[in-house]
């Protein structure tokens, strides 16, 4: 591998952390992929900085003849379109040779979900329970529907983030990103409800459980000071046998997707979602495309003037 290339890479992987707050191994994946393309790009004559649409292209050719798998591929294709995108933005290049270039057919699977029916059944087993436990699933499934936070987003809410009378949640999503999360009248009731009494699962006053705990929306006395993902996954599956539901289809994950999915399916544009989601970049939000093509297919049979009338 050539230095120039070396050199762009580091410059490229310290971009990635200091601005966008990727991990150890997401930088460590990042390197592999690139420095591939590098080796790939230098046995024909280019690279990084000189490569074009073909040299890259024909580096995907190599991997796919290697018998790397789609998914693989389309990593590393990833990889590269994001390091010639911050090229370009750094004028080291006036052009991005992956523009043209389409991802590997990865046969990516559809999100699980839920239709608004069995949402409604969650909903209605969590509202039946007064007390306080009952109070907190309450308050856990109302926010997560209502706002498509990530587990780990939900579970470490601080109590600062719901403390002001504004309809929504200030949520610091992955690498430090923060956005606005609406909410709807359901989930602030929720919240009220449940701060009510929240006080009553804070640990001892004075001890150091108390002082982690204090500060978050769902205290536990668990290392974190905060209710765990694994503990409110428990928590989801017990709600959905109690709603007569097959609570091994039933994840926060999945109420994530329904929460994408609805708001497609009733008109919600995919920029608007990819925002509410915390997604940066759009191709992410794209596994919600088919949700969009069965409402536009509806729209074409509904609305067409020569669509057939039953």
């Amino acid at each position: 591998m050539r230095g120039a290339d070396a050199a762009a890479i580091e410059a490229f992987l310290e971009m990635m952390s200091a601005e966008r707050g990727a991990s150890a191994n997401t930088l460590s994946a990042y390197r592999r992929d690139l420095e591939d393309f590098s080796v790939r790009l230098g046995a024909d004559g280019q690279s990084l900085k000189s490569a074009n649409a073909d040299g890259v292209a024909k580096c995907l050719s190599a991997f796919a003849g290697e018998g790397l798998a789609a998914t693989t591929q389309a990593r590393k294709l990833s990889a590269a379109r994001q390091f010639f995108r911050f090229q370009r933005a750094e004028k080291q290049r006036k052009d991005d040779p992956t523009e043209t270039l389409d991802s590997p057919g990865r046969g990516r699977p559809l999100p699980k979900t839920m239709s608004e029916g069995d949402v409604d059944l969650l909903l209605e087993a969590a509202r039946s329970d007064e007390s306080t436990a009952g109070l907190r699933t309450r308050c856990l499934i109302e926010v997560l529907y209502a706002a498509g936070l990530r587990v780990s987003e939900l579970v470490s809410l601080p109590v600062s983030a719901v403390a002001r009378r504004e309809r929504c949640l200030m949520i610091r999503g992955k690498g430090g990103k923060e956005r606005l999360a609406p909410l709807n009248p359901d989930a602030l009731d929720a919240i009220a409800a449940w701060r009510a009494v929240r006080d009553r699962t804070l640990p001892p006053k004075g001890t150091k459980q108390f002082d982690k705990a204090e500060k978050y929306l769902f205290p536990s006395r668990a290392a974190a000071g905060h209710l765990t993902r694994e503990r409110f996954a428990q928590i989801l599956k017990a709600l959905a046998l109690k709603a007569g539901l097959d609570a091994s289809k039933i994840s926060p994950h999945v109420l994530r997707h329904a929460f994408a999915s609805h708001l497609l399916a009733r008109g919600a544009d995919l920029r608007s979602v990819q925002t509410l989601l915390g997604h940066a970049d759009i191709s992410t939000t794209q596994i919600y495309t088919h949700v969009l093509e069965e409402r536009l297919r509806r729209l074409v049979e509904d609305a067409h003037p020569l669509a057939r009338e039953d």
